[in-house]
């Protein structure tokens, strides 16, 4: 299993994480990136990839 979390203070709302997440897991609410589904995360790290300003993060639980 996996925690993936978005620092909201970081976040600028370009949505690239949640347009290339393969499983849906990130939602916009408010102009910002949310993890609405942390329990689909199968770890594969492309939103962490994505994101330019490391708002995303990702670990193993």
């Amino acid at each position: 299993m996996y925690l993936v979390t978005v620092d909201a203070e970081k976040c600028e709302g370009c949505e690239e994480c949640a347009n290339n997440c393969p499983v849906s897991v990130f939602e916009m609410k408010d102009g910002k990136a949310v993890v609405a589904q942390p329990d689909l995360c199968e770890g594969c790290e492309t939103c962490v990839s994505v994101c330019s300003t490391g708002a995303v993060t990702l670990s193993e639980m």
